[in-house]
């Protein structure tokens, strides 16, 4: 079993920027792919960005192509997103996932966080 917990998120103007953290806890493995989604008022769930157990490969949604960048430490069982230029729409819950398979995000993660607001005004 895997614990996640987010923090971070707040409030922060259009143009502004966060970073999102991401520990894990109990049968962790630097193997695991880690990744970030996140959802909107009134929207589905969308795939944000997702780094592989070794941080070799990622995966960007292209509406956060160029702002934002997902890292990982594995020394600290920590995945990080950094978020620039962030935009109103940016505005959801982020939540942070884990996943004993590949990290494309095609494929089921099996580990969920609670989740971090992120709030962006214009």
């Amino acid at each position: 079993q895997v614990q996640l917990v987010e923090s971070g998120g707040g409030l922060v103007q259009a143009g502004g920027s966060l970073r999102l953290s991401c520990a894990a806890s109990g049968r962790t493995s630097s193997r695991y792919a880690m990744a970030w989604f996140r959802t909107a008022p009134g929207k589905e769930r969308e795939f944000v960005a997702a780094i592989s157990g070794a941080g070799g490969n990622t995966y960007y949604a292209d509406s956060v192509k160029g702002r934002f960048t997902i890292s990982r430490d594995n020394a600290k069982n920590t995945v990080y997103l950094q978020m620039n230029s962030l935009k109103p729409e940016d505005t959801a819950v982020y939540y942070c996932a884990a996943n004993r398979g590949p990290a494309d995000p095609k494929y089921e993660y099996d580990y969920w966080g609670q989740g971090t607001q992120v709030t962006v005004s214009s």
